[in-house]
């Protein structure tokens, strides 16, 4: 096989980065501004010239190969790093106000933590943080951007991935002391219950519990009773103290599974096709300030994604 230029390696490299962010070749190709089966294109010479397969293309989605997970962790930082200097050399100094709108859920465990990091290394930008649930529809004009949960679908605007969101019963090692094992489905029974009540806007409270159960096998189990709370937050404290078993959320309880406040008693979790998105006009990358925080917090959740352990997943299929 004939060596690559350089040029052709940059910019099939660029389409792979644009496609592991969105895991969609068709977004890819509108943010690029080629066609989707240019995108594919690329992506196979990529993969012909490295030798080994960077996405598994799978009924209505990709997902990125151990291999692409790889070669994203590898070049996503560097690429980070140029565009961040071509934002610096072509707008000045990065100051001014960016508007963030997102979850209140999302905004307290996931992005809190990581904002004084952006704060020191861009110290001259303001960044306007506005909480809001999913209920209240995006309008344009009212952020710059905006973090959701969603199916990834936001007509008339623009959208990056940042995370697959996932399910998982959890529950405080206190809960487990004196009562029988929990280590399968069918021992829940010995335990209380605790249902986020706005999982699932319009279906019932114990929703969740019954998607997970059922895409793992197990929808037998009597889920229908426990406790109810309107904030997942909420929920989750009260699994901590251990009041019962919750279903959790990959993205929100990562620091309570490390730090050994909650644990996991399955093994299986369940992508529920549910993706938390950087939304936001076309266009407005445009701005240094926003493309800068854009590209931040992208870059964030790119590294805790191909950090996140390896679980076997099932899959809800049609009934997410």
């Amino acid at each position: 096989m004939n060596p690559a230029a350089p040029s052709q390696v940059h910019t099939r490299l660029r389409v792979f980065l644009t496609a592991a962010r969105h895991l969609s070749f068709t977004r890819a190709g509108e943010e690029l501004h080629i066609t989707t089966g240019a995108v594919s294109q690329q992506i196979k010479l990529l993969e012909d010239w490295i030798g080994q397969r960077l996405f598994r293309r799978l009924p209505r989605r990709i997902e990125l190969t151990d291999a692409g997970k790889r070669l994203l962790a590898a070049v996503d930082p560097a690429y980070s790093a140029v565009d961040l200097a071509i934002g610096r050399l072509r707008g000045g100094a990065l100051s001014g106000v960016v508007r963030l709108r997102t979850l209140p859920s999302f905004l307290s465990t996931w992005l809190v933590p990581r904002l004084p990091k952006l704060m020191r290394q861009f110290p001259q930008l303001e960044l306007q943080v506005e909480a809001e649930d999913s209920s209240r529809s995006l309008r344009d004009g009212e952020f710059d951007l905006a973090i959701d949960l969603n199916d990834g679908s936001y007509p008339g605007f623009q959208s990056t991935l940042l995370l697959e969101e996932e399910i998982f019963p959890v529950c405080s090692p206190l809960l487990l002391h004196g009562r029988p094992p929990l280590e399968t489905p069918d021992d829940l029974h010995h335990y209380p219950l605790l249902h986020d009540m706005t999982a699932w806007r319009g279906s019932p409270p114990y929703a969740e519990w019954e998607r997970y159960l059922k895409a793992i096998g197990a929808p037998q189990v009597e889920v229908r009773r426990g406790y109810m709370f309107n904030r997942n937050h909420i929920t989750m404290q009260c699994a901590i103290a251990g009041m019962g078993v919750a279903i959790a959320r990959r993205t929100l309880i990562t620091d309570e599974l490390d730090s050994g406040r909650l644990v996991a008693p399955f093994r299986q979790t369940v992508r529920t096709g549910k993706r938390y998105c950087l939304v936001y006009s076309s266009g407005a990358l445009a701005d240094p300030r926003v493309a800068t925080v854009h590209d931040w917090i992208a870059g964030k959740a790119r590294g805790a994604e191909v950090d996140a352990r390896t679980e076997p997943h099932a899959d809800p299929g049609a009934d997410t």
